[in-house]
Order: structure tokens, then C-alpha cells, then sequence
């Protein structure tokens, strides 16, 4: 591709699928899924509003039962989740576009009303996270104090990974994300701050990386590394993440990633929702070691963006409240056309009706 194509909003092939452009719809939390966690009527207007984005990356979804940390988030570990996405990646595909799904287990951020069995929440540590989840009726409660994982669980949890892939393809995505970010358990092994184990899973990095790299195998092997992307965040101290060595340690992530070959690493620079420079990071160190697709995010604005793409920084940038309040996106920057702001009377988690989730108006046809 020539210099003068690298723009925003030219097309973009990524593994088997073509984008209409860069721009990504960044995996956003909403807290709207149905009673068994089901995605519901109005989560496939939601989605199909913003077809017009290059790729939509769904909202981090359940690979089980164990996995959920928050209230009235989506699964793909049953037939009705996987029935009700469905219809949701139907409805985007009709209105021409692209869908992913993030996969994730949330960990140690969870608390024991969300478990099966109201058990503890599972980490790589019992170290609780000094955080909150909202419990109905309870309001929000800090996170419970999860258990250790047993060295002769961790295999199951990997195949929990590979078997939510493989149900995501048969819900007609077109591939998935798997969630290595924001302290839930994949980073929480990662991570110094919350690994405090001594067996194969702790310790060194290569030892705190095993479990990203095992189920990154996984989910590779089970539906292929052209639809497999992976989400990181090397610096976001949110959800009480902290890691004395970011540098070394997803410098060897990236390695480890680079034989392994996703469709897309997507990077979230700096504080997630905050300052991009809150602690020093060499992303430009961390991007040589991969050959494949880089994909940022944080606080990217319309010109950042256009200067990212065009200056190789980035081939793909994804967008999150951006992406809510406009579900034109694409248009609106192309056109230089105003943005829509927040509903300030609208949570942007939960919510019944569909004020502050499907009543952001797009531009006039």
C-alpha cells in the first residue's frame, strides 16, 4: 500500500475480511445483556447501528459461568447466548459490517454473588483487588477476595478460552478478541502486583506469561490465528493493576505473541479512560517485535488518528465513548461534522429503556 492509501478511511484487509476502514469500535461494557445474560433486542440495534465502522469488537463476553465479575454482562457459554449473539452479528452483517467478540474472564474482579455456587472468585493469587463491582440491591461492594487457582485447574480454564471461540464462530463472528488487559485473570498473571505464586505460572516473566501464551495456542488452534486478536494494556493501573517491569515483561509477551501470529495485537496506551503518559512506556519498542497488525487505543481524536495511520504508527485505531455517542462515526469524521456528547442523564452502565444506548441520533441520510 502506498504512502498516499494509509489514510483513516481507506479499506483495510484484515486476514480473510475486508474493512471498510480503519476505524475499530473499541469492546465497551455496557451492562445491558438479559436475564442469563442473553443479548437482547436492543443490543442488536446497538451494534447494527455502528456497522459502518470497520470492525466492532462486541463487548467482553463470558467464556463461563466462573468468569462473570459484573452484573448483567453476556455470555457465549450457553445455547441461548450463543442463539442471542446470533441475531446480533446477523444484523451487523446485513448492514455490511464486520464483528468481533471479546473474550474474557474477569477473575479476581468479581465478587461472590456473581459465582457459581456464591464460591470465590479464582486468581493466580489470593490477593484482592482493591476495587468495586455493583451487586443489585447492595449497590457497589468491593471485589471479594478470590482463591488461588490450583495448578490442575488452569487447563480447564484454557479450554473454557477455546471452547468460547469456537461458539463465537458458530454465532457468525468473524473472529474474537481475547481480553489480556485491565487486571482481569490473563493480565492478573502477568502482572507482578497480583501473581504472587512460585510454580510454573509465577515468578519470572517467561513463568507469569505462561497462561496468556497457553490460551492464545488454544484459540488459535481452535479457530485459527487469522480471526484470533488480543487486547493489552501495558500500563493501565485500573482494576489495581501494577507490574514493577512493563517494559521486559510484554516485550516478551510480544515475542511470545509474534510466533503465534494473531490477526491483531490491540494496544491501550497509557491509562485506560485517562492520561496517555501516566507512567513511561516504549510503544514504539513494543510494536517492532511484532509483524502482524497493531491496533491502539485511548483518548484518540480525529486528528490523532489520521496522523497515526498515516504516519505507521498504527494500522487500525479503535475508539470507545466515541463510538456510543456517534454510531456514524466513520461519516461524521469524514465530513468534519460535529460530534454528539454524553447524555448526561443517561448511565453509561446499565440502563433499562433504550435512552443513552440507542437513541444517539446519526447524521441526517
Amino acid at each position: 500500500m502506498s504512502h498516499t492509501e494509509r489514510t483513516l478511511y481507506s479499506p483495510f484487509q484484515l486476514g480473510p475480511i475486508t474493512l471498510a476502514n480503519r476505524m475499530v469500535m473499541a469492546p465497551l461494557t455496557r451492562n445491558r445483556a438479559e436475564p442469563g445474560n442473553v443479548p437482547g433486542p436492543m443490543t442488536i440495534e446497538y451494534y447494527a447501528q455502528r456497522a459502518s465502522v470497520g470492525l466492532i469488537i462486541a463487548e467482553a463476553t463470558q467464556v463461563s459461568a466462573q468468569a462473570q465479575g459484573y452484573i448483567a454482562t453476556p455470555g457465549l457459554h450457553t445455547p441461548e447466548q450463543i442463539a442471542g449473539w446470533k441475531k446480533v452479528t446477523d444484523e451487523v452483517h446485513a448492514r455490511g459490517g464486520k464483528i468481533f467478540v471479546q473474550l474474557w474472564h474477569t477473575g479476581r474482579m468479581s465478587h461472590t454473588a456473581f459465582q457459581p455456587g456464591e464460591k470465590a472468585p479464582v486468581a493466580p493469587s489470593a490477593v484482592r483487588a482493591n476495587a468495586k463491582t455493583y451487586i443489585p440491591g447492595a449497590g457497589y461492594v468491593d471485589t471479594s477476595e478470590p482463591r488461588a487457582l490450583e495448578l490442575s485447574e488452569i487447563a480447564g480454564i484454557v479450554d473454557d478460552f477455546r471452547t468460547a471461540a469456537r461458539h463465537a464462530i458458530e454465532a457468525g463472528f468473524d473472529g474474537v478478541e481475547i481480553h489480556g488487559a485491565h487486571g482481569y485473570l490473563i493480565d492478573a498473571f502477568l502482572r507482578d502486583g497480583a501473581n504472587k505464586r512460585t510454580d510454573a505460572y509465577g515468578g519470572s516473566i517467561e513463568n507469569r506469561a505462561r497462561f496468556l501464551v497457553e490460551v492464545m495456542t488454544a484459540v488459535v488452534g481452535e479457530i485459527g490465528a487469522e480471526r484470533t486478536g488480543i487486547r493489552l494494556s501495558p500500563v493501565s493501573p485500573v482494576n489495581d493493576s501494577s507490574e514493577s517491569q512493563p517494559q521486559p515483561l510484554f516485550e516478551h509477551v510480544v515475542r511470545e505473541l509474534e510466533k503465534l501470529h494473531p490477526v491483531y495485537i490491540h494496544v491501550v496506551e497509557g491509562f485506560t479512560g485517562g492520561p496517555r503518559d501516566n507512567a513511561p512506556f516504549d510503544y514504539a519498542a513494543l510494536r517492532k517485535l511484532y509483524s502482524g497488525v497493531w491496533m491502539v487505543n485511548n483518548g484518540y481524536d480525529k486528528a490523532m488518528a489520521e496522523a497515526a495511520v498515516a504516519g505507521g504508527h498504527a494500522d487500525l485505531v479503535s475508539f470507545g465513548r466515541l463510538m456510543i455517542t456517534n454510531p456514524d462515526l466513520p461519516r461524521r469524521f469524514k465530513e468534519n461534522a460535529p460530534l454528539n456528547e454524553l447524555f448526561k442523564d443517561a448511565p453509561l452502565y446499565g440502563g433499562v429503556g433504550p435512552h443513552g444506548y440507542i437513541d444517539y441520533p446519526a447524521l441526517p441520510a
